[in-house]
């Protein structure tokens, strides 16, 4: 299928072969919800296992704006596309998906190289080492899960052409990975002393 094409869709009746977000799309919004959902599983039962090892949590209060900053990105995907009637452009669509699979393949990376140590929330455990594998190797890539974020964030809405949606969640994340991100550092610094490791080297929220 070459395009996902927005029909022109009548105010006055709510028929779903007249629904104007294509199915197409509509389908790979699902999928990233389904995603997310498997990240919060992972993450509860990765919690328990950090908590259960005398884990600390770091930064409950910048989670639950993580939690609907990720909500209100899906939301917009399908809202902005719907009301602003925004169209499916191959030319920028398609490389908009790959960057999308690619953000996946990134975060999932993360996921399965910190293993129980992965977390949506940033929690420390007692005398565990750092991770230096998988992303983690490489010194100039302190936190490639936020990689993920950022280029999912922006390039899951211009699949579609929503580049409201696309614009408005980078410049929410900004601001929000900076608290994220001065709270992992605190974490991380806590584990170069020796007395813990990060539980949650790069998570994201669902």
């Amino acid at each position: 299928m070459s395009s996902w094409p927005v029909s022109s869709w009548p105010v006055s009746s709510w028929p779903v072969s007249s629904w104007p977000v294509s199915p197409w799309y509509v389908l790979l919004i699902a999928l990233v919800a389904v995603e997310r959902l498997a990240e919060l599983v992972v993450a509860r039962r990765n919690a328990r296992w950090s908590l259960g090892r005398g884990g600390v949590v770091y930064g409950r209060g910048h989670y639950p704006w993580m939690v609907a900053l990720h909500t209100g990105l899906l939301a917009g995907c399908l809202l902005e596309v719907w009301l602003a009637d925004r169209p499916f452009v191959p030319g920028l669509g398609w490389p908009m998906f790959v960057l999308v699979l690619a953000a996946q393949g990134l975060r999932w990376w993360c996921v399965t190289t910190l293993g129980p140590q992965w977390n949506t929330q940033v929690i420390v455990v007692p005398g565990l080492p750092l991770v230096r594998r998988g992303p983690y190797r490489f010194g100039w890539l302190r936190h490639p899960n936020y990689v993920a974020v950022a280029v999912e964030g922006a390039a899951l809405p211009l699949v579609h052409s929503a580049w409201l949606t696309a614009l408005a969640f980078t410049l929410l994340n900004v601001p929000l990975m900076a608290v994220r991100l001065r709270c992992e550092n605190t974490a991380l610094a806590t584990a170069a002393t020796g007395s813990a490791a990060p539980g949650a080297g790069a998570g994201t929220a669902a």
